[in-house]
């Protein structure tokens, strides 16, 4: 273990993140009432430029007004290579006591969510804040998947980071058909068996995008969610792209539809099988040391230190689940 400890984001449950756009009020009391851990209420890419203004107001009433209950309220501000950007941090943030994060678009270097957070801080100060606001950034361009490692450094407020693949899709020039799905091109080809045929098997083009926000994430402490999958018409679609990011380490998926938010939670909600066998090893663990024993085993296998840390951050999610978040 490195002699460099890194304090771990502020935890919060984050199977479903659900995206509610700002100009569509109508839609708030249905997502309160929605199992979604989280809801980012969109200022920018939902909403029309005719639209921001009245969307930003719509998010103050919506956040003061509606019964929230005990989800992770957050804004999707527009980037900061806009003139929206400033209000909608300004105007939310001073309003709204309930918004617990902030979610920043196109993160592209570290300066970009240090602008924000000193902009937050004084609001903080001006107005009393008590409840320190959180920050999720959106790794969608190929400058910030450069400059990814250091983005996750760059603030104490930052928590999470969200891959956007769409936008990613665009800046890296890449071929795709659906957003956050595979393409018929991206394939290998086994070698010719004794007949002379070959297998073709379909590869995910956004495989070693993930893994490098992953490795940053967790090396910083931070929370890996995955971005949208836009064919809201394909469940199975929807939970194969979940599960390949949960293979991964992933903790949670957007969902840009209420129908995906089902599907996002039971994917990255832990089995009754991995919990028992989580609480076995942390069992086995806790009768080794009352024993004196240095070396711990657990069905004829050895329990090293990172089975422990897992079992141990697995169960602490089943208790967040089970306890409403």
């Amino acid at each position: 273990m490195s002699f460099t400890l890194v304090e771990q984001a502020t935890p919060r449950l984050h199977r479903s993140e659900l995206a509610v756009p700002g100009s569509s009020p109508d839609l708030f009391e249905k997502a309160a009432r929605s199992a979604a851990d989280i809801i980012f209420l969109d200022c920018e890419d939902a909403v029309a430029p005719d639209d921001k203004e009245q969307a930003r107001k719509n998010i103050v009433a919506g956040l003061n007004d509606v019964d929230w209950g005990r989800k992770t309220m957050m804004v999707r501000i527009n980037g900061l290579d806009t003139h929206y950007m400033y209000r909608d941090v300004i105007d939310i943030v001073e309003a709204c006591p309930r918004l617990d994060m902030i979610l920043i678009p196109k993160a592209g270097v570290a300066a970009d969510v240090y602008a924000l957070d000193m902009l937050v801080t004084q609001i903080e100060a001006a107005k009393r804040r008590t409840k320190r606001i959180g920050f999720e950034v959106l790794i969608e361009t190929a400058l910030g998947m450069a400059n990814v490692e250091a983005i996750a450094q760059s603030s104490r407020r930052l928590e999470a980071m969200s891959f956007g693949v769409a936008d990613y899709a665009a800046s890296t020039r890449a071929r795709t058909t659906v957003i956050g799905g595979v393409h018929k091109d991206s394939v290998v080809l086994t070698d010719k068996d004794e007949h002379g045929q070959r297998q073709s098997f379909w590869t995910d083009p956004w495989h070693a995008a993930q893994t490098r926000m992953l490795v940053a994430c967790r090396a910083y402490g931070l929370r890996p969610i995955d971005g949208p999958f836009g064919d809201f018409s394909d469940p199975d679609g929807f939970v194969a792209a979940a599960q390949r990011a949960a293979v991964l380490g992933y903790e949670g998926k957007w969902a840009i539809h209420p129908s995906q938010i089902e599907l996002a939670n039971r994917v990255y909600t832990p089995s009754e099988g991995e919990v028992n066998k989580a609480r076995r090893i942390l069992e086995a663990m806790a009768e080794a040391a009352r024993q004196g024993r240095g070396a711990v085993s657990l069905d004829g296998r050895l329990i090293d230190i990172a089975s422990i840390r897992m079992a141990e951050a697995l169960i602490a999610k089943a208790d967040s689940i089970a306890a409403g978040g």
